[in-house]
């Protein structure tokens, strides 16, 4: 895997996966970017929610949830001072659907958090890591 980030101006660049999609990636005016594109720290909480997002997604299609609807909500929270680390970050699972079965949440979860989420994986020895769910019945 690679990715390449070109300068462009001010705090931008442009960030291109290996995959060849790319995005812009900036800083807030007050640190002298100009709210072009996403904080880096914004983009971890992208990429662990989503790696565990597949996951998730996938197990439940394997155990034939009739999942409707399905987000992940992630929260950071970060220290006062440089390098303004993450000290934690939870993991909010919405799935909506007919007749969820609880357990078959709970364990697509506990895979992709314990097992399958590379992302997690990389991080989870540098900030704690949380989790909530919701099932929502349609």
């Amino acid at each position: 895997m690679e990715a390449k980030l070109t300068y462009v101006n001010g705090l931008k660049f442009v960030a291109e996966a290996g995959s060849g999609h790319a995005i812009v990636v900036d800083g807030s005016p007050e640190d002298g970017g100009d709210n072009a594109g996403l904080r880096p720290s914004e983009l971890l909480m992208i990429a662990l929610g989503g790696c565990s997002a597949m996951d998730v997604i996938s197990i439940l299609k394997k155990k034939r949830q009739d999942v409707t609807g399905f987000e992940i909500n992630v929260r950071g929270d970060k220290t006062e001072t440089h390098p303004k680390r993450f000290k934690s970050l939870t993991v909010e699972y919405v799935v909506k659907g007919k007749g969820i079965d609880e357990e078959a949440v709970k364990r697509a979860i506990e895979l992709s958090l314990g097992k399958y989420c590379s992302v997690k994986a990389t991080i989870e020895g540098g900030v704690h890591i949380s989790h909530v769910y919701k099932i929502i019945e349609v």
